[in-house]
């Protein structure tokens, strides 16, 4: 026997087979990339192609109530006050915006429908 090997008659039994078990188990390797997320469990979406029609909906509504809120082609040095307080940018397009976010409520609290997974 080798003078810096062990001899296995001085290792309690326990400790001979934790240190077997510790050697049989192969490290780890990297898969390129530090971050990673746990595997989901889930293999439906949570919103289905109505729900995202109705998202589509409210956005567009909301980015036309900023549309029609928006200034006109008069002279910056000139106050015109039917330009600024017409109906159209006081009242049509909140309206418009707020209409636009009850579209989106309506489209995330919406339930999906119920498909049937064989």
């Amino acid at each position: 026997m080798a003078k810096n090997q062990p001899s296995s008659k001085n290792i309690p039994q326990s400790k001979q087979a934790q240190a077997t078990v510790k050697s049989t188990v192969k490290p780890k390797t990297s898969s390129g990339s530090w971050f990673r997320l746990p595997a989901s469990q889930n293999s439906t979406l949570l919103f289905d192609k109505t729900n995202y029609l109705i998202l589509g909906l409210g956005a567009f509504l909301i980015i036309l109530g900023f549309i029609l809120m928006s200034g006109g082609n008069t002279d910056p040095n000139v106050f015109n006050e039917a330009e600024i307080y017409s109906f159209r940018r006081i009242t049509l397009a909140p309206i418009t915006v707020i209409a636009g976010f009850f579209v989106i409520i309506v489209a995330i609290l919406k339930k999906p429908a119920a498909t049937s997974e064989v």
